[in-house]
């Protein structure tokens, strides 16, 4: 039987992860060695940045779920919800007498019990706001944990069991584990929730917007009377899901009890001033790497939870201005020939949109290059065909990559690059589809220019672009 909130086994040494390469997997898996147990963990593959995280920590990865990986045998097995019931090693461990769990039963259990849980969900942005809220606190003293779905700048491990009171953390949505399909969020304990956004996402685990609210609404339920909720009050899909607190509700965004105003935006630093405001008065200005109004409002989200657990205007001040960003978020991983190339995670349609708004903003009238790949469960799938389509309106130039893996999506409901492209195309973008990476990286090497921007978009590996590109354009501008 699978561990529940039960007590752990005893003894307990060595932890074996199953999916150790997701970012939550292997924050986890970092927060566990720091503990003093033994980790291992298995994957049917590894990429930046998480691979060079496990590396950096000496945490040894054994490719493939085979059932070998239980030998020797672990005292327990936290099991990712990449992992389906049909591997091998899943099967050995069912027949086997190891104790096993998710991952977030055990974060519950170990270390959200006892703690103020600062839970960052929503469609949108939750990565980026649950960064921005754990800096903020740790800036002011707090220690807080926090387990990030990404790799924020400022701190050297993606989690961290915290010496403080407070445990900031990323609330995913999708489900938790093979043996369990309630979203992993249902198990974090919020006393304090942030809720960015509410939109249709995950067509593999979700029917509909609706079924998307439901579990939503059973994350809102499990915040406490003496809680709050702070919701953006102008996304439909949150302020829907929000009317059934039983805590204090804080709204933010435009016009809202919390709101925010971009002040200037430096293009040659890459830097935003902007300023917070409760209930229209301001309660600081403050200066960040992080550009954009969706930028904006997550970080007056951020701002908003600080202040509530305690954090003052003035420690927000220096926890803003010390904020260094979050990998893949936005981040300039090279500029070979003064061709700036920028890694993003963006793959939903807002998150596109979104996302090249806020470049357009951090680097104004310079040429820019959109290159996509439709490779999330939702976006490989048509379920946002159209709406893809009003997502690249701020690019100049577009590349739209083959959809990853759509072998087992029936015909009729694949993307369509090729249809993207031409509508694209309608409406005015300059657009064409290649095949492979490596084709994307030629095309892109013998095209740009000096002063060019590339936005590479993916929520995966891309098939190695990033670094095959930077090689090429370093080999170009050095000729």
């Amino acid at each position: 039987m699978p561990l529940l909130t039960d007590s752990l086994p005893s003894p307990l040494r060595h932890i074996h992860i199953m999916g150790i390469c997701g970012t939550a997997m292997a924050a986890l898996a970092g927060m566990l060695q720091d503990a003093g147990y033994r980790v291992t963990g298995s994957d049917t593959g590894a990429y930046p940045p998480m691979s060079d995280y496990l590396a950096g920590l000496d945490i040894p990865i054994q490719v493939g779920y085979n059932a070998s990986n239980l030998d020797p045998k672990p005292d327990l097995v936290v099991v990712g919800n990449v992992v389906r019931a049909v591997y091998e090693e899943a099967q050995a461990l069912l027949a086997s007498d190891i104790p096993y769990c998710s991952l977030p039963q055990l974060l519950g259990h170990l270390y959200l019990e006892r703690a103020h849980s600062v839970v960052c969900a929503g469609t949108h942005g939750k990565t980026t706001t649950t960064s921005i809220a754990a800096w903020l606190l740790q800036a002011a003293g707090l220690e807080p944990g926090f387990l990030i779905g990404g790799v924020a700048k400022n701190f050297d491990r993606t989690a961290r069991a915290g010496a403080g009171s407070h445990f900031v953390i990323e609330g995913d949505e999708y489900d938790t584990a093979f043996f369990d399909k309630r979203p992993k969020f249902l198990h974090y304990r919020p006393k304090t929730c942030i809720l960015t956004s509410v939109e249709f996402d995950h067509a593999d685990i979700y029917t509909d917007l609706d079924h998307v609210k439901r579990s939503f609404r059973d994350l809102i339920a499990l915040i406490p009377e003496d809680g709050c909720l702070i919701v953006r009050g102008d996304d439909a899909g949150a302020a829907d899901v929000a009317t059934g607190a039983r805590c204090a509700v804080w709204t933010y965004g435009p016009g809202r009890e919390w709101d925010g105003r971009i002040e200037a935006v430096d293009t040659d630093a890459g830097t935003m001033d902007f300023t917070v405001l409760r209930n229209g008065r301001s309660i600081g200005r403050f200066t960040s790497m992080l550009v954009g109004e969706h930028n904006l409002y997550n970080q007056v989200a951020a701002a908003a939870a600080a202040i509530r657990v305690g954090v003052t205007p003035e420690q927000l001040a220096i926890g803003f201005s010390g904020f260094a960003g979050i990998k893949r978020r936005q981040e300039v991983i090279g500029s070979p020939g003064q061709v700036t190339v920028v890694d993003d995670f963006a793959h939903h349609p807002t998150a596109v949109k979104v996302t090249l708004e806020a470049l357009r903003q951090r680097f104004g009238d310079r040429r820019m290059w959109a290159v996509w790949e439709p490779r999330s469960a939702t976006s490989r799938r048509a379920t946002f065909q159209g709406a893809y389509a009003e997502a690249f309106d701020t690019a100049d130039q577009v590349i739209v990559a083959a959809p990853f893996a759509q072998e087992g999506i029936p015909e009729a409901e694949r993307f369509s690059s090729e249809q993207l492209v031409i509508d694209l195309s309608a409406r005015g973008v300059d657009a064409i589809t290649l095949q492979s990476a490596g084709e994307i990286a030629a095309t892109l090497t013998a095209r740009v220019h000096p002063h060019d921007v590339v936005a590479v978009l993916s929520n995966g590996g891309f098939d190695g672009l990033h670094r095959d590109l930077l090689k090429r354009l370093s080999e170009r501008f050095s000729a």
